[in-house]
């Protein structure tokens, strides 16, 4: 053996298993493949994982996208027949994409905030003075600068009374503080949403047999697009915002007819019925969030 042979230390086992080499020092770990030598990762190592595993070319969050954009309801049922390698999971999708947006809606809201409250002179005491919550048990809001809340628990009415019955200053501050943590709590709302439409979605469709996971898938890809639509309204271009707008029913239609068929009229009144009970749904959804942001 050559002496500088003798002199060198033995290979490093692996980092990951801790399996031992033999000279000479392979690649990789021929236990459990990872990569021998590891070192710390760079700001390009990071950005080239993350672009290779979703955004490159033949990635697959491009292929997933291409078929929820482009052919309604195809995606679904390429999950529900078992085609799913290539395709990036419905939950995976609809996260990615949600958080994406609603860091969009807060970087938007958070643009128009300053404005809300105020006229061209500055804050707008108008609005502090007269305005009416209506939360369908009761209401509560400010007439002639006076607060009032009516058919509401009376520890309810004082908690509301602490966040709005304030100066002017402080209640153009608290009222920006909420409308802050309605849009921070818009993502957990969609997690009551959500499975309350694949739950209609089962009884509407039980003559599908169907179980109630596939619809959740449905209702997965369904909210993926319309939160995309969603995205276009935000930068407050007329034509784009009516473009979205448009997109969400009709995308819905061809989304129904290719997972589930049936002729048009019954389809129709599906979706009618799952359209009501849907509205129902977000506006509770929407009334629980803005009366948690204001009593947190």
């Amino acid at each position: 053996m050559h002496p500088d042979e003798r002199n060198r230390p033995p290979p490093t086992p692996c980092l990951n298993c801790g399996h031992a080499f033999a000279a000479p020092h392979p690649n990789f770990c021929p236990a459990c493949g990872q990569e021998t030598d590891v070192r710390p990762p760079t700001l390009g190592a990071f950005l080239q994982q993350f672009g290779g595993a979703y955004f490159s070319t033949e990635g697959a969050m491009w292929r997933t996208l291409k078929l929820l954009l482009f052919k309604p309801g195809e995606l679904t049922r390429q999950y529900l027949s078992g085609r799913r390698k290539h395709y990036v999971l419905p939950l995976r999708l609809y996260l990615t994409i949600s958080v994406i947006t609603l860091l969009a809606v807060r970087l938007f809201a958070g643009a128009g905030a300053d404005g809300k409250f105020a006229n061209a002179d500055g804050f707008d005491p108008k609005r502090a003075s007269h305005f009416s919550v209506d939360i369908g048990i009761g209401r509560f809001g400010m007439n002639g600068g006076q607060f009032y809340c009516e058919n509401l628990p009376g520890a309810l009415c004082a908690r509301l009374r602490s966040r709005i019955d304030l100066d002017a200053v402080g209640f153009q501050r608290e009222a920006e503080k909420i409308g802050e943590r309605f849009v921070s709590n818009l993502g957990a709302s969609m997690f009551l949403i959500l499975p309350s439409l694949a739950l209609w979605l089962t009884g509407v469709y039980r003559n599908r047999r169907m179980r109630y996971t596939e619809h959740l898938v449905f209702a997965l890809h369904l909210h993926s697009f319309w939160f995309i639509a969603l995205a276009l309204a935000l930068p407050g271009i007329g034509w784009l915002s009516d473009i979205g707008a448009l997109a969400m029913p009709v995308y819905a239609w061809l989304a129904f007819r290719r997972v589930y068929g049936g002729r048009w009229w019954p389809r129709l009144l599906r979706l009618a019925l799952i359209g009501v009970l849907y509205a129902i749904t977000l506006a509770l959804a929407m009334a629980g969030i803005g009366l948690w942001s204001l009593l947190v």
